[in-house]
């Protein structure tokens, strides 16, 4: 395993499982299934954690190309894998640098990822790279909140403790922006609040984007 994709976050990995349970029971299960709803053909997912998106794939998909960099979650993600309603395989590999070929893939999902990847716009580039022209890429991220005041309490989140707690999270990324900054044209875009209470943590944004562009 080169460098460039080695990602190790013993501690959060170990919670992120009982963290997505309780936020799977608190309704995102719904979001989930909104977020891959009607997908077909090739998908890649990016950052696929412990596979908490797997069971959720529509039987249209052909076969999901799943990326997790962390060790431990990959292996939770292999087994989650064997029990999905289509053909999932799981590959070490980071979003900056995707274990892709260019134009191979129909959808692109990312699901809480790009809050936490090194470089957002490098990653998203990648993600514009493996789409097939009017490919899609779906989102579920949680994003800058919509206050002053709450956006400057996610910077200062953001440039301590929140990312060597949280696995690299960054609670006041403006995703929206960097996606279509990218190259992509967002056709659906949904924001809303989970927990519903407002906090630097709950402003969240479920879309869709196509990529732009012939090459």
């Amino acid at each position: 395993m080169g460098r460039d994709t080695y990602v190790h976050h013993p501690v959060f990995a170990r919670l992120y499982p009982t963290m997505g349970r309780a936020m799977e029971r608190a309704g995102m299960t719904e979001r989930r299934q909104a977020l891959l709803a009607r997908l077909t053909g090739q998908v890649i997912e990016v950052g696929a954690g412990d596979g908490l998106n797997f069971a959720q794939y529509p039987t249209t998909v052909a076969r999901v190309l799943a990326v997790e960099p962390e060790p431990h979650l990959r292996s939770l993600a292999r087994t989650a894998a064997s029990q999905a309603p289509v053909l999932v395989e799981v590959v070490d590999g980071r979003a900056e640098r995707l274990p892709a070929a260019d134009a191979t893939a129909d959808a692109v999902v990312v699901s809480m990822v790009l809050c936490s990847v090194h470089d957002q716009d490098t990653a998203l580039r990648e993600m514009h790279r493996v789409l097939k022209p009017g490919g899609q890429l779906r989102f579920l991220e949680h994003v800058q909140a919509d206050t002053s005041g709450l956006a400057r309490v996610q910077r200062v989140l953001d440039a301590t403790i929140w990312p060597r707690v949280a696995g690299g999270c960054h609670t006041g990324r403006d995703t929206a922006a960097s996606i279509e900054r990218s190259g992509f044209v967002i056709e659906r875009l949904d924001r809303f609040l989970f927990p519903d209470a407002r906090t630097p943590a709950s402003f969240h944004i479920l879309g869709t984007a196509v990529r732009s562009g012939s090459s």
